[in-house]
């Protein structure tokens, strides 16, 4: 896999709207020193891995290539580097407080080109039957509309919404620009330089290892890091570099630039959405209490759930309760087997309810989360899924099996939410009533 960190013509709005980093967030302590970080939750207390767990199915399901980390780069390490989009990178260097450990090539493009890419690594990011049996699943929970294609969503939300990227294992910089480049297109320069300075100093490649892992979650929470980081310093670089005159210009320039998302599901677009603004207000809460010294600590020792991103005050030592679903395909019937399987964190669970609830009601009946993974399961025609989650406290799980029940209700997909168990809730939907009835069955 080849990770490709984005940056969205809405993030871009960021810059327009406001002037500095956000201050950190509720819930966010800045004044709370920075906990020691602990052995990693896989070696405290390991999610079961026999051949029937989830975990095992997942890793059996996962499409995404393994990444060529001894592949090289086949972006030339010296390129015509025009005087502005040097000096963005000089600039880049004194905000971050370290300096390029090699020249990065930055080509400015045209949108198209920017388009044909990303749906050329769709075949890398989405593969294609992966996601086939993915969007099954969430069409069968019902956060995406029936008959949604998860793969052409994100095909159609990169080629018509992403204005620049930067490619972690080529060291490939590519932006919608000129070589004489805008106040704005100066900002999405000093957000993938962001990305190529990280690169280069922690190894991005991290990332591109969790994605071949299938590690939904912790690859959630550590892209957000990654992309949080670049608007901080994207805003940042706005905020110090750019004269009023030019501020008021990227606005104008913004209003321009933001296109329609018709067509792509709400879902996916706030899935989208989420790394930039929240990792965003996690960066602001590290930097807050601890400096950039505790930005890069974060680079070092990636949070390991959206949880974390969502509420800073929890990373390091508050890690997810591992949670298996066993395979209930024999107790479903004959031509029953897995469909597809995914670690669901905090982050999923909020924007899932928030498309039927209000948000606030959303985000605190997830506020208690400690771990989730649903595994899903099809005959070819019709589907069910058993979502498992943890909370950490008996009140937290009464308060989202109450959310998921209204959800539900306020839906038109079939599901139930069954009696919460202790601090575990679990909530099973079918395509149909019959395999909701062998789900409820088989998961007694």
């Amino acid at each position: 896999m080849r990770l490709r960190t984005l940056l969205v013509a809405s993030a871009i709005g960021l810059a327009a709207c406001t002037g500095s980093a956000p201050s950190p967030g509720p819930g966010d302590d800045p004044t709370e020193p920075a906990a020691p970080v602990p052995a990693s939750p896989e070696s405290e207390s390991p999610a079961p891995e026999g051949p029937g767990s989830a975990l095992a199915a997942a890793r059996r399901l996962c499409g995404v290539p393994e990444p060529d980390l001894e592949g090289g780069s086949d972006v030339p390490a010296e390129g015509p580097t025009p005087p502005v989009i040097a000096d963005v990178m000089k600039e880049v260097e004194r905000l971050r407080g370290f300096d390029y450990a090699h020249p990065v090539v930055a080509q400015p493009v045209e949108q198209q080109e920017i388009a044909e890419d990303l749906v050329a690594y769709a075949d890398v990011a989405y593969p294609r039957q992966q996601y086939e049996r993915r969007s099954l699943a969430w069409d069968t929970i019902g956060v995406i509309p029936d008959g949604t294609s998860l793969r052409a969503a994100y095909e159609n939300y990169g080629s018509s919404q992403v204005i620049g990227y930067y490619d972690t294992l080529t060291g490939e910089l590519k932006f919608i620009g000129s070589q004489s480049p805008t106040p704005l297109e100066r900002i999405t320069l000093a957000h993938e330089l962001t990305h190529a300075i990280d690169d280069q100093r922690f190894g991005l490649e991290q990332l591109d290892l969790l994605g071949a892992e299938c590690r939904d979650e912790q690859s959630a929470a550590a892209i957000a890091v990654v992309e949080g980081n670049a608007t901080f310093f994207m805003l940042r670089w706005a905020e110090t570099f750019l004269t009023p005159e030019e501020q008021v210009r990227v606005g104008i320039e913004a209003a321009q630039q933001v296109t329609s998302t018709e067509g792509i599901p709400p879902f996916i677009v706030q899935l989208q959405a989420w790394s930039y603004d929240q990792g965003l207000r996690f960066i602001g809460a590290l930097e807050s209490r601890g400096g950039v010294d505790a930005v890069d600590t974060a680079f070092e020792d990636f949070p390991v759930s959206t949880e974390q991103i969502i509420h800073p005050e929890r990373y390091p030592n508050d890690v997810p309760t591992p949670v298996d679903v066993a395979d209930l395909s024999g107790e479903l019937g004959d031509g029953w087997e897995d469909l597809d399987v995914m670690t669901i964190g905090e982050a999923w669970l909020s924007l899932a309810l928030d498309l039927r609830l209000d948000g606030s009601e959303a985000r605190e009946a997830t506020a208690g989360w400690d771990g989730g993974v649903y595994r899903a399961w099809s005959d070819g025609r019709d589907a069910a899924v058993l979502l498992s989650t943890e909370w950490d406290s008996e009140a937290d799980a009464q308060e989202f099996a109450a959310a998921m029940q209204q959800w539900i209700f306020a839906g038109e997909d079939l599901g139930t939410v069954l009696e919460p168990d202790g601090t575990s809730v679990d909530v099973l939907f079918a395509t149909d009533a019959v395999a909701l009835r062998r789900l409820e069955t088989a998961a007694a």
